[in-house]
């Protein structure tokens, strides 16, 4: 059977009952929660910005991981007391999340701008010209 320890190393212990109480967790933890999700968005951003070889899907391996833990810090407390204690954080996560946005978007456009250029230049090349409607003049308008 495989060792998959290397993978799970990071998961919460299973506890012996399903209706196992989870705590609310400090706000310390949920700072440092936002503050590597914060880190994981910027260093994204500066890799799609400047890495042709970046690895998106490892980094959004890493994002979906602070989002499991983020969700599991706060089951148990209070969503206004969470928005209320960490404001200025989530404040520079939603800057952040814009900015990389913004890269993701500017990516994409450019991977399908070079895909036009690329089918425009296979039709290109496929076609002759002897047999297109084109050259008859029939779909000139």
């Amino acid at each position: 059977m495989a060792d998959y320890s290397e993978f799970s190393s990071n998961l919460p212990a299973r506890t012996t009952t399903s209706e196992a109480p989870i705590p609310f967790a400090r706000p310390g933890n949920l700072a440092a929660i936002i503050g590597r999700i914060e880190e994981a968005v910027e260093e994204e951003t500066a890799g799609i910005r400047n890495d042709t070889g970046y690895d998106l899907k490892a980094s959004n391996t890493r994002k979906s991981r602070y989002l499991y833990e983020l969700t599991r810090a706060m089951k148990g407390g209070s969503e206004a007391e969470f928005l209320e204690q960490h404001r200025e954080g989530l404040t520079r996560l939603r800057q952040k999340l814009a900015k990389n946005e913004a890269a993701i978007l500017a990516h994409l456009n450019a991977v399908n701008e070079v895909a036009n250029l690329l089918k425009n230049a296979i039709q290109r090349a496929e076609a002759d010209g002897t047999y297109s409607a084109g050259e008859f003049g029939w779909a000139r308008a």
